[in-house]
Order: C-alpha cells, then sequence, then structure tokens
C-alpha cells in the first residue's frame, strides 16, 4: 500500500533513503516540511450535534474533552499515556510478560495511526498497567494495557512520528497528555527531595531545632521521640517516615518477628497451640503477612501517594510486577523476607523494634499522652515488665483484633464510634470449578498458577432485602449489601482465633496461588441496629457482636480449633445431609454442622440470598463441592476512633495518633501503609521536622471506608 493512500506522511522531506524503499513512494511534485501542512485523503463527515441538540451524555463528554486540551507547544514534552489497549490471549505472550509485544505495538500503532507498527521502537514505550479481562459479555479474553509514551525518546529514535504526535488529542479515559512522568518515587527518595531541597527547614540559622510547632514542646539539640505501636503496615510506614525525618522512633509489636511468628503459626496448625499474642493476627506485618497479600486498593490505583508505597515495596524486595499488575498480590512467602529488609532498613535508621512487647496503658498528663506502660508477652521476668516509657508522641497503629486496646482507651475517656463492617462464611471451591466458570476454555491455561492466565478469582457485590423475615426489632436494617470479601485464589482457610474460646477464620495464599482450592468470604454488612436487635450496646458493640459469633461458632465445631462447616445447596435447603463433607484446605479438621443456624435468621436469609444472586453471575457457583466455613467477623474495624482530618491527632487526647486499620481509617494492606505515611508527614510536621503542605508532595488523602476487596 503505498502512502497516496494514507491519511497522514510519514515525514520530513530530509529522509531521502525513503525514495528508494518500495512500501515507501511519495509524489514528486509534494514537498515536506517539519512544519508543513501533511497530505491528506479528506472524507465527508457525519454530522455532529451541536449546541440545545446535544444529549446530556455528549456534553458531560466535551466538557472533560475540554479541560484536558493541550497546548500544541506542549505535545512533544512529558508523556502521552494510552488507556485500554487490548490484545487477544491468543496474541499476547501471557500475565508474566511486562513487556512490548508485536501484538501491542500493533494496537499503540492504532492509536498513534502511525502506518507501520514494526518501525515504532519499543524502548519508548513503558508498560504501566496489564489486567486480564475475561468478561463473558466480550467475543473473546483479552489483556488490557496501560502504556506511556516518552515522546523525547520515541522521536530521537524514530523522527517519522514527529506528525503523527503532533496531531495527537486527548480522549477522556483514553488517550491523556502527562507534562512530566508521575513516577513518584519510594518514600525513602520523596522524603530526601523534601530535605535536599530545604523544604523540612528542620534546623535554624543558628542550628537550633524548632519543635514547638503545634501541641508538642520539645527541648532544643534533641530529636524528638516517638513511639509507634504496632508494625502491621501502618505503623511500619509511619515510622518510616519519621525516621527519614530525623525523630527518635521506637516501634513496639506485641507478637512476634516472622521468623518467630512462623515457627509459633507452625505450632497452631501442627500441635494446635494458641500463642495469644504471635498468631495469625499479631506480629510483624500485621494480619496481613499470612493471608493472601492483595495489594488493591479503594482509594486510587494511579495516585502519587499509593504508587509510592508501591515503589517502597519494590525497594525492600516486591517484584515489579506489582507496579504493572492490575490485580497486584504478594503472597506469605513474598511478604516474610521484604519484612525482614524493612525491618533491616529501619534499624540502620536508627529506629528500636521490640518485639514481643505489649501496650497495656498510655501515660496521661493533662489531657496529652506523655508516654505508654509496657509489658512483655512473653516473659514475665523481662526487663519490659511493667515499665513506663516516656515520649513526645504516640502513633497507635493496632490492628483490628486489638480489642484489649480499645477497651483501655475507653478507660481514658477517648472517643470511639461504632462502624459498620460485615460478618459472614468463607465459602470454599475447588479452583478447577472457579476457571471454568470463570474462563470456560481457557480454563486449561491457569496451569495451578504457571499458565498464560492468572488463576481466575471473582468479585460479587450484591443488595438483598429482609423484607419476608420476621426481625427480632423494627430498628433491624431490613436492606443490606452482601459481598464477597478477600477472595483468594489458590489458596487455603485459616484460623485467626486471638482467644482459645473464640472461632474466626480467614483465606491466605502464597504468591504462585497454586493450591487446589478457591476461597472467599461471603459477608454481610451489619451495622449499630444489628447490635441493638441483640441488646448490645456503647462504643464497643461491635465487638461484642463479634464475640458471640465466634464463640458459637467454637461450640458448633466442638472445640479444639475444629470449623463447623455445611454444603451451600445444604446451607440452602436449611437441612444437613450427613457427616461426610467435601475436603477442605482448613488443616485442623471440620464438622459438618447447621450454618443456618449459627447467625439470627434475618442475617442468614442474606446469605442464601446472595448465594442465589450469586449463582446468576457466576452459573455453577452453588455446587455440592462447594464448602461453607464458619465464621468470618474481622472484615474491619467494629470501630473508629476520633482524629483530627488534618493533623491526625486525637480528638480527645493529644499527643495520640489513632492510625490505621485497627483506628478505623483503612482496609488493606496499602490504604493501611497511605494512612501511616500520611500520618508521619503530619506528625513529623507537627513535630517542627518540615514545614510544608502534605498535600503538595502527596496529594490529598483518601478514605478507604469499609474495605470491599
Amino acid at each position: 500500500m503505498s502512502m497516496m493512500a494514507s491519511t497522514k506522511n510519514l515525514v520530513p522531506s530530509h529522509f531521502s533513503f525513503l525514495n528508494s524503499n518500495p512500501k515507501f513512494t511519495f509524489p514528486k511534485t509534494l514537498s515536506f516540511s517539519l512544519y508543513s501542512n501533511p497530505f491528506c485523503i479528506t472524507c465527508s463527515k457525519k454530522v455532529k450535534r451541536r449546541g440545545k441538540l446535544r444529549y446530556p451524555s455528549e456534553k458531560k463528554k466535551l466538557k472533560q474533552q475540554q479541560e484536558v486540551q493541550v497546548d500544541v507547544e506542549n505535545r512533544f514534552e512529558g508523556i502521552w499515556r494510552l488507556s485500554k489497549l487490548s490484545v487477544s490471549v491468543h496474541k499476547d505472550p501471557g500475565k508474566d510478560f511486562l513487556g512490548v509485544s508485536d501484538a501491542l505495538l500493533q494496537e499503540i500503532a492504532k492509536v498513534l495511526e502511525f502506518p507501520v507498527a514494526s518501525m515504532l521502537p519499543q524502548e519508548a514505550f513503558k508498560v504501566v498497567r496489564k489486567s486480564f479481562d475475561a468478561r463473558k459479555l466480550q467475543k473473546e479474553q483479552k489483556f488490557v494495557y496501560t502504556v506511556d509514551v516518552d515522546v523525547h525518546k520515541l522521536l530521537n529514535l524514530e523522527p517519522r512520528t514527529w506528525e503523527f504526535i503532533s496531531e495527537l488529542e486527548p480522549k477522556v479515559g483514553l488517550i491523556e497528555h502527562l507534562p512530566q512522568d508521575r513516577t513518584s518515587g519510594d518514600i525513602m527518595s520523596i522524603v530526601h527531595a523534601c530535605r535536599k531541597s530545604g523544604q523540612d527547614a528542620t534546623t535554624s540559622e543558628h542550628g537550633d531545632r524548632n519543635l514547638c510547632n503545634g501541641s508538642h514542646t520539645n527541648a532544643s539539640h534533641r530529636k524528638p521521640k516517638v513511639a509507634v505501636v504496632g508494625s502491621g503496615p501502618a505503623g511500619l510506614f509511619a515510622s518510616l517516615v519519621l525516621a527519614e525525618f530525623g525523630a527518635d522512633v521506637t516501634l513496639m509489636e506485641r507478637g512476634e518477628a516472622v521468623e518467630k511468628r512462623g515457627r509459633d503459626i507452625g505450632a497452631l496448625v501442627v500441635r494446635r497451640i494458641l500463642q495469644e499474642e504471635s498468631n495469625f493476627c499479631f506480629g510483624e506485618g500485621g494480619a496481613g503477612t499470612w493471608s493472601d497479600g492483595k495489594l488493591v486498593t479503594r482509594i486510587g490505583r494511579n495516585s502519587g501517594s499509593v504508587l509510592a508505597v508501591l515503589e517502597t515495596l519494590v525497594h525492600f524486595g516486591a517484584p515489579q510486577k506489582i507496579l504493572v499488575d492490575g490485580k497486584p498480590h504478594l503472597g506469605t512467602d513474598k511478604l516474610v523476607p521484604l519484612l525482614q529488609n524493612f525491618r533491616r532498613y529501619l534499624e540502620k535508621l536508627g529506629v528500636a523494634i521490640m518485639f514481643g512487647t505489649r501496650v497495656d496503658d498510655l501515660l496521661v498528663k493533662d489531657k496529652h499522652v506523655v508516654g505508654v506502660k509496657v509489658s512483655h508477652s512473653r516473659d514475665n521476668n523481662s526487663h519490659f515488665m511493667n515499665q513506663l516509657l516516656g515520649y513526645d508522641a504516640v502513633v497507635l497503629a493496632v490492628g483490628h483484633s486489638a480489642r484489649d486496646t480499645y477497651q483501655m482507651l475507653l478507660s481514658h475517656g477517648v472517643s470511639l464510634v461504632e462502624k459498620d463492617f460485615a460478618v459472614g462464611l468463607r465459602v470454599e471451591h475447588p479452583q478447577e470449578l472457579i476457571n471454568s466458570i470463570q474462563y470456560s476454555g481457557l480454563a486449561n491455561e491457569v496451569q495451578s498458577g504457571r499458565g498464560k492466565v492468572p488463576v481466575a478469582d471473582y468479585k460479587v457485590v450484591e443488595y438483598v432485602n429482609t423484607n419476608a423475615i420476621a426481625l427480632p426489632s423494627n430498628s433491624a436494617p431490613r436492606n443490606r449489601s452482601c459481598y464477597s470479601f478477600c477472595m483468594c485464589p489458590g489458596g487455603q482457610v485459616v484460623l485467626t482465633s486471638t482467644d482459645p474460646s473464640e472461632l474466626c477464620i480467614n483465606g491466605m495464599s502464597f504468591s504462585r496461588r497454586s493450591s487446589k482450592w478457591a476461597n472467599a468470604a461471603l459477608v454481610v454488612t451489619v451495622s449499630s441496629k444489628d447490635f441493638a436487635a441483640l441488646d448490645l450496646h456503647g462504643p464497643l458493640a461491635g465487638v461484642e457482636f463479634q464475640r458471640m459469633f465466634e464463640r458459637r461458632a467454637a461450640a458448633m465445631g466442638g472445640g479444639n480449633f475444629v470449623v463447623p462447616v455445611q454444603t451451600v445447596t445444604d446451607f440452602l435447603d436449611n437441612k444437613l445431609s450427613g457427616t461426610s463433607v467435601p475436603s477442605s484446605s482448613y488443616r485442623l479438621g471440620v464438622k459438618a454442622t447447621n450454618l443456618h443456624e449459627l447467625f439470627p435468621s434475618h442475617i442468614t436469609s442474606s446469605l442464601q440470598q446472595s448465594l442465589l444472586k450469586f449463582d446468576k453471575e457466576l452459573p455453577g457457583f452453588i455446587s455440592s463441592s462447594a464448602l461453607l466455613h464458619g465464621v468470618e467477623t474481622r472484615t474491619s474495624s467494629p470501630v473508629q476512633i476520633s482524629r483530627s482530618a488534618d493533623t491526625y491527632e486525637c480528638t480527645s487526647l493529644r499527643g495520640l495518633y489513632p492510625i490505621g486499620e485497627g483506628a478505623g481509617y483503612a482496609g488493606g494492606i496499602v490504604s493501611a501503609a497511605v494512612d501511616g505515611m500520611y500520618s508521619g508527614f503530619a506528625l513529623a510536621k507537627s513535630l517542627g521536622l518540615f514545614h510544608v503542605s502534605i498535600e503538595s508532595i502527596l496529594g490529598k488523602a483518601q478514605s478507604a471506608g469499609v474495605a470491599k476487596y
């Protein structure tokens, strides 16, 4: 095909070698200049609606397009981001390939309207997002890409693309111009840049520290002392930021380091020995360490704060893939060495890390927290038993299972607000069944996590009503949402109890997701109205609600951490067919039980209705091989600790900074880490360690709300 039939030229005339190439024949009478108008074939255009004739959707789209107009002189600077580039699964190298394939180049060429894709230099393009789309409504499954085009590099390597870039126009959701690369770098580089540019201004011209900003007053020439309680994502990232800014940080964790914690979990799984301070919930890394390690978030996947967290995880050993994968996850086997690297870096910064150390009380003077009372959780003869330690500020980054901490806060008059969360059961299917439901004929490409496509997962949300059910109280909600939570493809069901008299479970996966089972929590939202219906009142009513059903589940299982189970079909029919049930990944034993007797009737009805709706979305979900496990109660914190939106300081006690999932401000690894990072900057500013706007560095903070992932 000659260029006479193209709508664009391949460009400047000084590329004389093109005249000898039979692929590119230009009319000799045409002269080309870098700034000349292109030769083109014009076609009649479809008449567009204008003015008042436009539909509301067209007006909205036009307004969005006008907001993203790019000046011509800037087209050749920065980055062009191309989104929703689709490559058939049969043409793509597969889920583990993160480069630019020939098939992807073809899609890029279509957007640029460049006629020969093979002439585009792969080095000029960077894949920033890759996800797998297996929706049934489309003709075939495909990988969907977001690609950044480095304009400077592209023009240097292939100058003939100049004219095509010159006519590129932004399209909402498809083509976006970025004045500069949005790569934010890890947290360490962000803080270092602040300090290098003098934005932090930690010292005056005479070298005196300004530590009197905000509610904290410190003697000059002394680092501010900060205690961070809890080594989950929020606590780790808060410690990192504060230590990088020069604070004297002590990180306290009631559980053990991952090496010792792993042995304690092994003793639980093999010998049923529960260490109440070192288990699936408590210990280095928080509850997410022995989970699926999901890095999905609802607070903005492309936001600078989220990217900074992911870049930091990569710095400490996470695979580069998490920066690109549409549904990034790590798995426990990747999290353990990452946390070890994180710990070593903190120690190099001078952070004192105290494992096996529980904070039993706050030291308060004139409504101001001045320190903590700690005890060693494993050794009564420890040096730390009942020790009183003074600090300028205390960052409270406990998890949502730290119920004793909530009780302690109440004793100091701290404002705790009831928060909605969700409870339910964990459903487990054979992974091959989920692969077949989601991928149909492509299911054989999964190959236990080693194949071309990801191990199949699902995420479903439905709304149900219980109008036909007699409720225990007129105040109980009639409508509620039901959803799948913490879906673990190729995973296993694990025990997350922190008390031998209680039974609650969760799911976990390793990085390859190669188990033969798939599990997810099937949960319904509950609120203060549900608690009141059971005569549970006060700030900790949600905690007592959780305890009630965890103890009931333990009794139904017969004790010794045996989990009560029931097939999905029997649960829907309100019957128990027999004692024989499908095999389960739960290693401490299961017992066939009437799970429809576990919850109040309106919650059970909601779960049953949601199963029926899920099966319409995922035909085959209701199966005799699907097994329900009880009980899942700790989906998110049942309380929220009131704090200032700007300073992150507790509204009841000065000098206390409640953060993360346990405080009710996050849901998942990434959102907790982001909350810890923002709080670290906020406290550093309050301590006088830096003085600029937090938003100018990280952007505006977004709330995670109740986790639904």
